[in-house]
């Protein structure tokens, strides 16, 4: 056994990726399997509830491919299975001439005969279908799941029970850190030097008995706190900006392919793969950035110009068994994937650092915690003002007023005729009662619900995903939205026009021409009052 059969377990292509019923405790990688697992949260409220179940109970596990729901059933089926039934599949059907809809019927008919408790494995999609498509006779089965899907509690009967991944998620946001329990401690347990730890024993080993390889450097590199760090901080930016989510089979392909890819960790994690992890990452390559520092490093290394800082970091690198880097494009990405290591620690870094930082997540994650947590308190408040008055008001107001661009900072366009520019003057501000009484719902990490009013009028809450919130921040700079914006820029029309449904409300306007201003204000009775402006 080596160290690369032994992280081969990671694979999606490997037997092990799925888990099943059959015994393969003789098995000489089940060691591995066994070791890696990570207890999650949700297995703990699975196993709880396990010991709660009564006849006739049925426990619902939901999520997607991948997140590990075969992996906790089969974990407790033998345990339990004495007094419970599991379906671990509900995809799967008993024969093939039965479909999986069928074989639930089947199922489902079963638990009413026996009352013996049921536990059901089951996609989210298959639910909905179930939900529509199953037999007549479980119509109180297909409404509790669309009570379920509907986010309906009160219409799910006591008996029954779901646990969701999608209650459970792999990332946790506050101003304090943003990480992912869950992947940060899989990568921990892989590679700490536990004596317990049988893949560091490989690693040791093989060190000992060849010396370093690509293999080794890679596994080493990864050991390190702030390397794994980094890795889950790319992770987050996969979830966040390209709304990739993590399940636990993705993650486990992807270690093992930064890990045993044909080049360096720093370069598997940038140069895409067979992997959804992996194809959005590199378009965070570090090496793309388009700084002077990074610039000046390229050309450099390119003219053979090398610096004691630069060597450096090249006898630091060896030490871990890096020692074939050709380009400076790997060599950038190195010094990202170590930039906050103490062992690195060398001026050249300091400097390439500056420009690796990205204040976007920090800045989305800390508005997203403000939302989430929001008491009325006038701390709270002050900080979340920064956010609706330089961002998104601010941006709103800018792209409202992209054809009259000269126009005061709470007046909106409203419209265009004859060449004569017509405008509202608009109190746009947070709705704090809206957020505050939103502030308890739970909170999806991809987004959070901005409120605001125009004239102490509600307008509808607007999700704010990190990628609209770049481009609210871009539009403030004096950025023009293009076709590849469009979805955004939807959520921005939508915003502009229950704010100009507002403006036309008023009974004051300005007309302007040129440079000349009128206001007209609407006295009533069909009497209009027109004054000039300077």
């Amino acid at each position: 056994m080596n160290l690369e059969q032994a992280l081969g377990i990671l694979s999606k292509s490997s037997p092990y990726a799925v888990s099943t019923e059959l015994d393969n405790s003789q098995d000489k990688l089940a060691v591995y399997k066994k070791y890696i697992y990570i207890e999650t949260e949700i297995e703990a409220d699975f196993a709880q509830s396990l010991t709660s179940m009564n006849s006739g109970d049925i426990l619902f596990l939901c999520g997607s491919s991948g997140d590990g729901k075969s992996e906790i059933l089969t974990r407790y089926s033998q345990q339990f299975k004495s007094r419970i039934d599991f379906h671990l599949d509900a995809t799967h059907s008993f024969s093939p001439d039965q479909t999986a809809i069928e074989a639930l019927d089947d199922r489902f008919l079963k638990t009413k005969q026996t009352q013996r408790p049921l536990v059901l494995g089951v996609n989210i999609g298959m639910l909905g279908n179930y939900a529509e498509e199953g037999s007549t006779s479980h119509d109180d089965i297909k409404s509790s799941l669309k009570a379920f899907l509907d986010s309906n509690s009160q219409n799910i009967p006591e008996n029954h029970r779901y646990l969701d991944f999608e209650h459970y998620p792999k990332f946790k946001l506050s101003q304090e850190e943003c990480t992912s329990e869950f992947a940060d401690s899989l990568i921990h347990k892989l590679t700490n030097t536990s004596l317990e730890n049988p893949f560091y024993a490989l690693y040791q080993n093989q060190i000992q008995k060849t010396g370093h390889s690509r293999l080794t450097a890679n596994f080493g590199l990864l050991g390190l706190e702030s390397v794994r760090k980094t890795v889950v901080d790319l992770l987050l930016k996969a979830r966040l900006i390209k709304d990739q989510f993590l399940t636990a089979r993705t993650l486990l392909d992807f270690i093992h392919q930064i890990i045993t890819g044909k080049s360096y960790l720093f370069d598997n994690l940038f140069l895409g793969g067979d992997n959804d992890l992996l194809s959005h990452i590199r378009s965070f390559d570090p090496s793309n950035i388009h700084t002077r520092k990074v610039d000046e490093f390229i050309l450099q290394f390119s003219l053979g110009i090398e610096d004691e800082e630069f060597l450096l970091l090249e006898k630091q690198a060896r030490e871990y068994g890096v020692f074939e880097i050709n380009n400076p494009q790997s060599y950038l990405r190195l010094a990202y994937i170590v930039k906050n290591e103490a062992e690195f620690d060398n001026a050249y870094l300091n400097d390439l650092r500056r420009d690796f930082e990205n204040t976007l997540v920090a800045r989305f994650a800390n508005n997203w915690v403000l939302h989430k947590d929001f008491d009325g308190s006038g701390s709270q408040k002050k900080e979340l003002n920064l956010f609706y008055k330089e961002v998104l008001i601010a941006s709103i107001h800018k792209y409202c007023n992209r054809h009259a661009p000269t126009l005061d900072k709470d007046t909106f366009f409203v419209a265009q005729y004859n060449g004569f520019k017509i405008a509202a003057e608009l109190e746009v501000k947070p709705n704090f009662v809206e957020i505050a009484a939103n502030s308890a719902n739970p909170a999806r990490i991809g987004y959070f619900v901005a409120h605001i009013q125009v004239d102490d009028q509600p307008l509808i809450p607007m999700p704010i995903s990190i990628k609209l919130m770049e481009l609210l921040i871009k539009i403030t700079q004096g950025y023009r939205p293009n076709k590849h914006d469009k979805n955004a820029v939807l959520l921005l029309d939508e915003a502009i026009d229950q704010l100009l449904n507002q403006a036309n409300r008023k009974n004051v306007l300005t007309i302007i021409k040129d440079d000349r201003r009128y206001k007209v204000t609407d006295e009533g009775d069909s009497y209009f009052e027109v004054s000039g402006l300077v």
